[in-house]
């Protein structure tokens, strides 16, 4: 009697696969949410994103900033940012400190459009509060790792995080609910209020050991640098990110 094959039985997923599929569910929800919204207003996610960082930067941004910031090509910020001054919600003007060199300004429609486009889709926001708080730091501090992960191996720009920081200073409160300390706003700060990108974030000149006290609980007067490789990552090549539909 011939042997039947037996089919193979998959492995279960290991916890990080399980992650990636829930941030995938996630990403897929806030996806629609984004071209719903946009397409409200005559724009595609690209370009609103454009006009949120525009208005949420404090410096001068140009094209090429804007592909950075999105990952994204320089011809696909290109194409988007035309479509914006065409909509005449953008116009470009010379950089004062560089005369050759131009920048993007947004409009009196263009600052509106921007203030929707920053604010985040609504489903998500709920399901986010829905969350108890406990629940709802854990992940945020999750998320931090991940996300300086990608960062150090070029996946992602830079992000303007708490945990980078020369005014942030870990676990000088142990104990408490709020065991860290902004030295920017001069007050204690917890898990749930680590931000991924602040306008007031200016770099540490140790940002390793910065995070390493941070991943440790312990506060940064005391860390001895070098204890942990935690979020160590060797940087590669920033690959810009396929975005279709642009303008």
């Amino acid at each position: 009697m011939p042997q039947q094959d037996v089919p193979e039985t998959p492995s279960d997923p290991t916890t990080a696969q399980r992650v990636v599929a829930g941030l995938a569910k996630v990403a897929l929800v806030f996806r629609h949410a984004q071209w719903a919204a946009s397409g409200e207003r005559g724009l595609t996610p690209t370009q609103s994103q454009i006009l949120a960082i525009i208005t949420g930067s404090r410096e001068p941004l140009g094209v090429k900033a804007v592909a950075q910031h999105l990952a994204v090509t320089m011809g696909t910020a290109s194409e988007a940012v035309a479509t914006l001054v065409s909509k005449g919600l953008l116009r470009k003007e010379a950089d004062k400190s560089d005369g050759r060199a131009v920048v993007l300004v947004l409009t009196a429609r263009g600052r509106r459009e921007a203030a929707r486009a920053a604010e985040w889709p609504g489903v998500i926001v709920e399901a986010a509060e829905a969350m108890p708080d406990g629940e709802r730091a854990l992940l945020l501090r999750g998320l931090v790792g991940m996300i300086r992960t990608m960062q150090a191996r070029r996946m992602v720009p830079t992000a303007r995080m708490c945990v980078e920081c020369r005014y942030f200073r870990p676990n000088e409160h142990p104990g408490t609910p709020t065991p860290h300390r902004c030295e920017f706003i001069k007050a204690p700060i917890g898990d749930t209020d680590l931000r991924l990108d602040c306008a007031e974030m200016e770099r540490a000149e140790e940002p390793q050991r910065l995070w390493e006290a941070f991943v440790l609980g312990e506060p940064l007067d005391r860390h001895v640098p070098g204890r942990t490789g935690a979020g160590r990552a060797r940087p590669g090549p920033l690959k810009p990110r396929p975005d279709v539909h642009a303008s």
